[in-house]
């Protein structure tokens, strides 16, 4: 009976792997082959297109930025939500409707976003007339390094409603047995805190960060609709030079940076995953 269910749960999964593996896989180890390879002529170069693009300036300047947004916007967007989520979980039933609200942005569409940050940040926006009222001088915000604290807002007001839904999640698989044994037992709010939820919250905390990891990706949609194809040079991040790589043709290159970074995401998640397991077996 079990060895009918496995055959029978195959065949579910069969449809899915068929179209991962036509549609997801073997394009991407053409990919590989291309980033050997000159675009024009297919010449074999070895690893020149790679080191062609550690040489790129752009590839660089935008690796850097992506980087930088990755590690201000990630720590900020967990912390925030997961502070509002044990907050949430105070408040009484009746006003836990807030939930609700934070996931507004989700479901906006992003155009819409665009809209609502264009005219709130334009240099006739709703911040620069604000300012003028108090005799304040504003600034074209789009086009200066304040472009990159907008962006920042933009992911995190977008994605807090989400991440916080996360953590309301693994924060409800605590049994409350264990809160009632810790007060019973004269622990504090502190020490229940951080001696019972903390430690029981890891899995959900890896589970979130890549999550959020990988919506990061998209604040491109953003930050082109926003800016353009040359944003400023603050926000001027990896989705950006894959985009122009990719209207200019530039395959070599593109497939190259694609395999580099495909390889370094990959040695990041399959470390935490490690470290995950680590956890779960102490």
């Amino acid at each position: 009976m079990r060895k009918k269910e496995e055959k029978i749960a195959y065949c579910f999964l069969l449809p899915s792997l068929f179209g991962t593996t036509v549609f997801i896989f073997l394009p991407f180890l053409d990919v590989v082959r291309r980033s050997f390879f000159q675009a024009v002529g297919g010449t074999f170069v070895g690893l020149g297109n790679y080191r062609e693009v550690l040489h790129n300036a752009a590839f660089l300047q935008a690796l850097s930025h992506t980087v930088k947004f990755f590690g201000i916007c990630l720590p900020i967007l967990l912390t925030v939500s997961f502070g509002m989520a044990v907050g949430i979980l105070q408040l009484p039933g009746p006003g836990k409707w807030i939930e609700s609200l934070f996931l507004l942005p989700m479901a906006l569409p992003v155009a819409s976003i665009v809209v609502f940050w264009k005219l709130l940040f334009h240099d006739n926006g709703g911040i620069n007339q604000l300012l003028s009222w108090f005799g304040l001088k504003g600034s074209d915000w789009m086009n200066t390094g304040a472009a990159f604290g907008v962006l920042v807002g933009t992911y995190i007001w977008k994605n807090l409603g989400y991440d916080m839904i996360l953590w309301l999640t693994g924060l409800a698989a605590i049994s409350g047995e264990q809160y009632e044994a810790a007060k019973v037992s004269g622990a504090n709010r502190f020490q229940i805190f951080v001696y019972i939820t903390l430690p029981q919250m890891k899995t959900c905390a890896v589970m979130t960060g890549i999550l959020s990891f990988i919506n990061a990706f998209r604040v491109f949609r953003e930050a082109y609709l926003i800016a353009g194809e040359y944003p400023h040079n603050s926000i001027y991040m990896l989705q950006h030079l894959f985009y122009n790589w990719f209207t200019k043709l530039d395959i070599q290159k593109m497939s190259a940076a694609a395999v580099m970074l495909a390889a370094g995401i990959s040695i990041l998640f399959l470390l935490l995953e490690w470290w995950n397991e680590k956890e779960e077996r102490q």
